[in-house]
């Protein structure tokens, strides 16, 4: 927990500390998207389908998603410093063992292990960050902190695209085995720790929404696969998912001390956060999961390209983020949020024009349109989210609020991917079928055969990625009225602190 006394005391080793706190929460968020533009490869390498290559980014967002609730109680029972240090040694194993990974459910189940180790990495990061400096010094602290993060998920795309060109796609988690061993290394010998704290924790209501979550997932990743509720593997995937989602809720209603406060839901403003959290941070995934395989299989981007190409997306989102930090406060809340609200569906509607034929422009211009309409939405949420949250029920709610996000973008990214491959299967045989052996120009070899038939597979997967496009436009133009139930919210020191911290 943040350091509260009236008298601070000063760390030794302060400056060496800094830095491998930022290096351990730069090396989790750039492990976001650093995957991405590496998914055709992966898919090739290790013979997957399109909706098995994308449970490698799922499989860590839900881990982490999950994972995060019980970081503040390890930390407190079991001290901060051995809980942070485990975590950085087991990310580092799981990274190197995703690189080694000879099959799908290898990297799958590695996936899922990294995602669980580097949960704690960016929460304790914040709350060291705020022990080892002053009141005076905190803010500049966590600005630094944030503007670092912020750019992780930016240089992914360009450092995953120039190791997998350049060397091959395991690089992308072995870069993180050097850099956890430093890290690990030099915090063995300069870390503090701090005192140790027993809380009660809800363990029942944390597994029971774990088996929810987990269920729904593995249900949306392989139910297009397995035909939907045609399989009976997807009804018991989906009978456990209701059944544990109900034990949930019942013991939440019921439970003294609930894993999540029913209270924290008597605010219409924590609502509507959470409910834009989801949608827009669902758009933003898929759109990042998307693009990379359309980029690269439909377009013949080399990987390095395309990581180039996507990253301005993150630049577009550092600097709105930076602009919205200045006004707010200053400018109703609603107008941010609707203008970055606007922005998103010019990007999508900008998107649902895309061809084969296409140069970089369109993508490069998109992406910078979307990134500074989802950071005019940020950081507002953010402060509509937890103006009106007690300062007991803090915790939870930012608990629950990065649970909502982390859990929209999974389940964003499985949605799309889904509807993806179902389309292109449909529009293929849409195309295929006005080709006959009596058409004009049909070629007569079999050479000839393969290459109109991954024409048409190419031109059947765009219109596919352009149904999604506009799947999404159409997700984020349904939520604009959800603004107008939107309370402005007065910004306290408490909701400065989280605007920072989250």
């Amino acid at each position: 927990m943040p350091n509260n006394t009236a008298e601070f005391a000063e760390v030794p080793n302060k400056f060496f500390i800094t830095i491998l706190i930022m290096a351990a929460a730069i090396m989790q968020t750039i492990d976001t998207t650093i995957a991405n533009v590496a998914l055709p490869r992966m898919q090739g390498s290790l013979a997957a389908t399109q909706d098995e290559i994308s449970w490698v980014l799922t499989s860590y967002i839900v881990a982490a998603a999950i994972t995060i609730p019980l970081t503040g109680w390890l930390a407190g029972r079991f001290g901060r410093r051995p809980v942070f240090l485990i975590s950085i040694a087991g990310f580092t194993v799981a990274s190197a063992l995703c690189g080694i990974a000879t099959s799908i459910n290898e990297i799958v189940f590695f996936r899922l292990l990294q995602g669980i180790s580097g949960a704690a990495l960016l929460p304790l990061s914040q709350s060291i960050l705020f022990d080892i400096n002053t009141k005076e010094n905190r803010g500049r602290a966590m600005a630094g902190w944030g503007m670092a993060v912020t750019l992780g998920p930016v240089i992914g795309p360009v450092v995953g695209g120039w190791f997998t060109d350049n060397y091959n796609w395991r690089w992308v988690f072995f870069i993180n085995v050097p850099i956890g061993i430093f890290v690990l290394i030099g915090l063995l010998a300069v870390m503090p720790d701090t005192k140790k704290i027993f809380n009660r924790f809800d363990f029942f209501g944390f597994f029971s929404l774990a088996i929810s979550l987990g269920a729904l997932q593995v249900m949306l990743d392989r139910g297009e696969r397995q035909d939907w509720f045609n399989s009976n593997e997807i009804i018991i995937e989906t009978i456990i998912m209701g059944m544990a989602f109900y034990l949930f809720l019942v013991h939440t209603l019921t439970h003294p001390r609930p894993f999540v406060s029913p209270k924290l839901f008597e605010d219409r403003n924590f609502i509507i956060a959470n409910i834009f959290i989801f949608l827009v941070v669902g758009v933003l995934y898929a759109t990042l999961a998307l693009q990379p395989p359309m980029l690269q299989n439909e377009m013949g981007y080399p990987v390095f390209t395309t990581g180039l190409v996507t990253a301005p997306r993150g630049l577009g989102m550092f600097f709105s983020m930076m602009f919205v930090g200045r006004i707010v406060g200053k400018i109703n809340t609603k107008i941010i949020i609707t203008c970055g609200l606007l922005l998103s569906i010019i990007a999508l509607w900008q998107m649902t024009h895309f061809n084969l034929q296409m140069d970089a422009r369109p993508v490069i211009i998109s992406g910078i349109i979307q990134g500074l309409g989802i950071g005019l939405i940020f950081v507002p949420i953010t402060i509509i989210a937890f103006t009106n949250t007690a300062p007991e029920l803090l915790n939870e709610a930012t608990a629950l609020f990065n649970l909502i996000r982390n859990i929209g973008s999974s389940i964003g990214i499985s949605v799309l991917t889904a509807i993806l491959v179902s389309k292109t299967q449909i529009m293929h045989a849409n195309l295929s079928e006005h080709i006959t052996p009596y058409s004009d120009n049909i070629p007569a070899t079999e050479v000839g055969i393969a290459l109109l038939n991954a024409a048409i597979t190419r031109q059947a997967a765009m219109v596919a990625y352009i149904n999604d496009y506009k799947f999404m436009m159409v997700l984020i133009i349904v939520s604009i009225p959800l603004v107008l139930l939107i309370r402005e919210p007065k910004i306290t020191a408490a909701t400065e602190k989280v605007m920072v911290m989250d």
